[in-house]
């Protein structure tokens, strides 16, 4: 099973190293790992991607949170959260496959930042599973190279929702404090 963890950890050298060598040394997977500088210019947010059973998270949740470095560990797999990842894929040209090959970037909502005679270079942003379709879909015009960013995430804000009593009593009030 994948999952997918997101660590703040402090700005230093060497924080990376740390998790990656405890990864490598602990044998678990590693699927992708982003990192870079949150809102606080100290701090940095590593979006890992693993694989294995609810056993193995744990093992790996513990191992991250005594790392000197780590701030905070938070295991985003069943949590309400967003996620993104970006794609550079560069595809072969060939007489006549220009316009199709523009299409399929617009319906995945790519955008073309590279051409040249014989390739274009295509921008893909979105879910892990976008990412994928559009590969797939370009699979036979010929990806001569491929660039994936790995996965960044983030929980979503708290949705709330409003239980339609105190909506009909909120209204209710107002009425009748406009009639009196």
């Amino acid at each position: 099973m994948k999952h997918t963890i997101s660590v703040l950890v402090e700005n230093h050298f060497g924080a990376f190293d740390r998790i990656a060598t405890m990864f490598s040394g602990k044998g678990f997977n590693l699927r992708s790992i982003s990192i870079g500088e949150t809102e606080i210019p100290d701090i940095s947010r590593m979006t890992v991607v693993t694989e294995g059973d609810n056993q193995i998270l744990d093992q790996i949740v513990k191992q991250l949170d005594r790392l000197i470095d780590t701030i905070k560990v938070i295991d985003l797999t069943s949590a309400y959260h967003v996620e993104r990842e970006l794609a550079l894929i560069k595809v072969s040209l060939q007489k006549g496959t220009m316009e199709q090959i523009k299409n399929i970037t617009d319906i995945f909502r790519g955008t073309i930042v590279d051409i040249t005679n014989d390739s274009m270079t295509i921008e893909i942003t979105g879910p892990p599973d976008k990412i994928d379709a559009t590969v797939n879909v370009l699979m036979p015009f010929g990806i001569m190279e491929m660039a994936r960013s790995g996965i960044v995430a983030l929980t979503r804000g708290e949705q709330v929702k409003k239980n339609n009593k105190d909506k009909i009593k909120k209204n209710t009030k107002e009425k009748s404090q406009i009639t009196n």
